[in-house]
């Protein structure tokens, strides 16, 4: 059997660890049971990372970003600043109905983290990260579309976010298309006009 360098196992032991446990949850992600869905030996997922919370830290890195990738390729071209923001919230939105198991995954990552101080560095991360590329997303439709912010983009970002994460929550746990597209117009609104 060839040898697989660590380098090259990780991305693999990633995503088993996602693959597991956006199936059976967080509780169940431990170290055997990722090495077993992977098809490697235990000692395998400690070589490569040293720590289940060191994996569960690229996990939440990985979702991340792959969350951000999908929104900034979303990112509208047209459209006058309202139209930019529906179109910003609405194509986070769809990231929220066609994948909600990541959503829970992320979820029970981030509520993991809050009782793991090994993961405090990888929550403020996910946050600040998450934070930044929104501020970034709501100053370029400000500039493209002559918009003067009236907010530090932080604060927009953050209330626009913190709504978000709370209609994510929602969906997760009563799903209700009507209610939640006129909550992501009211959201949109309610942006627009804080900002």
């Amino acid at each position: 059997m060839a040898h697989v360098t660590a380098a090259e196992r990780r991305p693999q032991l990633i995503k088993a660890a996602i693959d597991l446990m956006t199936r059976e949850g967080v509780a169940a992600g431990s170290t055997r049971a990722i090495s077993a869905e992977l098809g490697v030996a235990q000692a395998t997922v400690h070589y490569t990372f040293g720590t289940k919370e060191e994996l569960y830290r690229a996990v939440m890195e990985q979702l991340t970003e792959d969350l951000v990738s999908q929104v900034e390729q979303a990112a509208p071209t047209h459209g006058n600043f309202e139209e930019s923001l529906f179109a910003l919230a609405e194509a986070l939105w769809q990231t929220v109905l066609s994948q909600p198991e990541s959503y829970q995954l992320l979820t029970e990552l981030t509520l993991y983290a809050l009782r793991t101080p090994h993961l405090s560095q990888a929550l403020d991360n996910h946050f600040a990260g998450i934070t930044a590329v929104t501020s970034q997303l709501i100053e370029q439709a400000a500039d493209r579309t002559g918009h003067r912010l009236q907010q530090p983009t932080a604060t927009t970002a953050r209330f626009f976010l913190a709504a978000f994460d709370g209609m994510s929550m929602q969906h997760l746990s009563m799903p209700d298309e009507k209610a939640e597209q006129a909550c992501l117009k009211a959201l949109v609104s309610a942006v627009v006009a804080m900002a």
